[in-house]
């Protein structure tokens, strides 16, 4: 039995190739697997030179009418920056998904391997998990909080009409819409202008990316691509 299936057959044993309606996180601790950045990953696992270096993942970029700052990578920890990695989900290339204990995101490739970037996640309380589709995608949306939100915060009251795209928009440079069963959950994957919470729990449910991660996501990712929070 080739690696690759024994590692499948794992999974399944483990229950983690049907996560739907799951609430608890993936627990990754049970796979051999390095957590660091590429520049350390074991030679079973192959490097993406695509992905190049951190200075182009990360440098100024224009993008529609807006010029998005360089991130400073260095203060981003290593393991929350974009890399390869083997994949520990077990799920099928294109699909994305999200641990929330590790406040990892991997978006599945073919060959057993897996583009891992660094995401922020709600606070407790916010917290969604289980299996759904991105229903669509937008480049720079327009955010509109909730009238929760605005209960919370009555200062977002001039955006009860909705906050035009740009550098300052809550939802960063790109949106993944998250539905279950035709049904918009209101969460979402998205872009953030706040590189420095990535890794923390400080958002109102919501995954947030790097902006430079959530266009590089946005261009591999398909409408109606399963999407597992857990």
């Amino acid at each position: 039995m080739s690696e690759l299936i024994s590692r499948r057959g794992m999974l399944a044993g483990m229950g983690l190739l049907g996560l739907a309606g799951c609430s608890r996180s993936i627990d990754m601790s049970a796979f051999d697997m390095d957590f660091t950045s590429t520049g350390t990953i074991r030679p079973k696992v192959s490097v993406d030179s695509s992905l190049g270096s951190y200075q182009s993942m990360y440098a100024s970029m224009q993008d529609g009418p807006f010029v998005l700052p360089a991130i400073p990578y260095e203060k981003v920890p290593k393991q929350f920056r974009r890399q390869i990695v083997q994949d520990p989900t077990g799920e099928v290339p294109g699909t994305i998904v999200v641990s929330l204990q590790d406040r990892y995101l991997y978006f599945v490739q073919p060959g057993g391997e897996a583009i891992r970037y660094g995401v922020g996640i709600g606070k407790e309380g916010f917290l969604w998990s289980g299996r759904a589709v991105i229903q669509y995608k937008k480049k720079w949306p327009t955010w509109t909080p909730p009238r929760e939100m605005i209960g919370r915060k009555p200062e977002l009251i001039k955006w009860a009409g909705g906050q035009p795209g740009g550098l300052d928009n809550p939802l960063g440079a790109r949106a993944h819409y998250i539905y279950k069963d035709n049904i918009d959950t209101g969460y979402r994957v998205h872009g953030s202008p706040e590189w420095w919470t990535i890794g923390q729990a400080m958002s109102s449910g919501c995954v947030r990316m790097i902006n430079q991660d959530v266009i590089d996501l946005y261009n591999r990712v398909q409408n109606k691509a399963t999407i597992v929070v857990g």
